[in-house]
């Protein structure tokens, strides 16, 4: 019964478990470095940002899943990370940042339609 659940997904539900599961990458990537995130909260976040992109990876294409996932879970922690260090932050590190987001935008419209 949970195949025909996962079967009916749309797009759009399965772009919102990425989307989701890469905002939880950034809790439990961060939680590895600062100790104000609690070891359950860590595991927790992990856990679930990885069930998220499985199931969506039934729906869309799983490189591009993965790659969004991913870079979104790389951008969120360098915007954390430049936060935590006090906002210093050099103009070459944006523009990668930039880039990166650019990126990931890149991959969520050009795979639209190719996930079959």
């Amino acid at each position: 019964m949970e195949a025909k659940a996962e079967a009916r997904m749309s797009e759009a539900r399965a772009w919102a478990y990425v989307i989701l599961g890469g905002l939880l990458e950034i809790v439990w990537a961060s939680g590895f470095k600062y100790e104000n995130v609690p070891g359950i909260v860590v595991l927790i976040a992990l856990l679930t940002s990885f069930e998220l992109i499985i199931k969506a990876a039934k729906v869309l294409s799983v490189g591009t899943v993965y790659a969004v996932f991913a870079g979104v879970g790389t951008l969120g922690t360098t915007i954390v990370e430049i936060v935590m260090s006090g906002g210093a932050v050099s103009m070459v590190r944006i523009v990668f940042i930039l880039l990166l987001l650019a990126c990931i935008i890149g991959l969520k419209l050009s795979g639209k339609g190719s996930e079959t």
